[in-house]
């Protein structure tokens, strides 16, 4: 079995994602998806509580699995004492699968703080990883030079920065982010401008 491992803050989750893990299907190619909600200990949070960014991330879970891929969530960073580590979920994920293939799945703007991060070395020993980097943005020779590593090039222009920003000025999300996730966001309030 081939698991995808995708972390993130998913506050929110939005189409990229959706098109993140439909890629990592079709190129890795990935069995099964385990989207695995998380802070991020470089970033500041930025609104919506750890309930509301799981209750999210399973919605853009049912909408993965309609595509006939098999996606689950796990809190099980959320549980872990702050900040959690990406080195950690993968012991965690490997303990619980031991024969899997593991492959992280990392954006191009996370991984360029990939040396920051605790245990990088760790971390490839114990998955390969997969950076989605977008389309027409200069190679950075860090990513191109090592050799670890598998690019794939992606085209979203999305954010989760983008939504919270078109939520907080009144603007729609249809488009941005998949139709439950707008109308959850729109139900709890989410990302308004204090």
């Amino acid at each position: 079995m081939h698991l995808a491992v995708f972390g993130g803050t998913f506050d929110p989750p939005h189409n990229g994602h959706l098109a993140m893990a439909l890629f990592a299907r079709e190129l890795l190619p990935a069995d099964r998806i385990l989207i695995s909600v998380s802070d991020n200990p470089l970033k500041p949070a930025c609104g919506a509580s750890d309930r509301q960014r799981l209750d999210m991330a399973e919605l853009l879970s049912l909408e993965i699995n309609r595509t006939g891929m098999n996606a689950e969530v796990t809190g099980w960073e959320l549980q872990q004492p702050r900040p959690s580590y990406t080195v950690d979920l993968l012991r965690f994920v490997r303990s619980s699968h031991p024969d899997a293939n593991l492959t992280l799945i990392v954006g191009e703007d996370s991984y360029q703080d990939f040396p920051r991060w605790r245990d990088p070395e760790g971390i490839f020993a114990l998955a390969d990883v997969a950076v989605f980097r977008r389309r027409g943005e200069d190679e950075s020779d860090e990513i191109a030079g090592d050799s670890r590593v598998r690019c794939i090039a992606f085209d979203a222009p999305v954010s989760s920065t983008m939504v919270r920003e078109f939520s907080a000025t009144g603007k729609s999300l249809r488009g941005l982010v998949p139709e439950t996730v707008m109308q959850y966001i729109l139900s709890e309030g989410l990302y308004r401008e204090a």
